[in-house]
């Protein structure tokens, strides 16, 4: 089982994204996640070892109980980075172009819960146990929101401003990233219980108010 991700697609030429599509990655961490899938198909063509690999889309949320949630230090992903700036943490968070070809100007990604992608773990292993055969699938909501939304969603979600800062974009971030994920419904009976942003932020806001731990 491998956690891979869309990042292996680098800048698609069509959208939604299939599984279909051209790996092209544009950053080292796509370029790296591509290198173990082909290591993970010779794997198999020399030893028989079956596999999975998980395209992942932009993992977001917590747990819903609030017990467990996503901290990394130093902090990477937008949404802990906009709820810290909501927060006080952080004095604002950065937005990295605001002139892509999209609505607002700003990046466009696919947030998926992970609960969620826990769930789509658990049915590849299945997939797996009952000896079928190894399968790349992506893993998504097919609905791509901004970085401008996200910081929007936060706010209302929150009850409190988000300062930005405006910075000029960064090498490998492409555009827009949003998926097609059929296949991962067809082969393995998931679909996303926890589609909607709102909720998604409220899940994670909920676990940094009320869990993190001081840092």
């Amino acid at each position: 089982m491998f956690s891979s991700s869309c990042a292996t697609y680098g800048v698609p030429e069509r959208l939604p994204i299939t599984e279909a599509t051209a790996q092209n990655p544009v950053s080292p961490y796509g370029f790296t996640k591509l290198v173990v899938e082909r290591m993970l198909r010779d794997a198999e063509a020399a030893y028989g070892i079956r596999h999975v690999a998980l395209r992942y889309f932009n993992a977001a949320g917590a747990d819903p109980d609030g017990d467990l949630g996503e901290l990394h230090v130093p902090e990477t992903h937008l949404i802990p980075l906009v709820l810290f700036a909501a927060m006080g943490r952080e004095s604002s968070v950065k937005i990295f172009g605001t002139d892509y070809p999209t609505p607002d100007g700003t990046c466009i990604r696919d947030y998926v819960h992970v609960s969620d992608l826990a769930s789509a773990h658990v049915a590849a292993l299945d997939w797996l146990a009952k000896g079928r055969p190894s399968q790349s699938i992506n893993l998504g909501n097919g609905r791509g929101f901004s970085v401008a939304e996200v910081v929007q969603t936060t706010e209302k979600v929150t009850g409190r401003p988000v300062r930005t800062q405006m910075c000029p974009r960064r090498a490998g971030d492409p555009p827009v990233l949003v998926s097609d994920s059929g296949k991962a419904c067809e082969l393995l009976g998931w679909t996303p219980n926890h589609p909607d942003l709102e909720q998604q932020i409220a899940h994670a806001w909920t676990w940094f108010r009320d869990k993190m731990p001081n840092v």
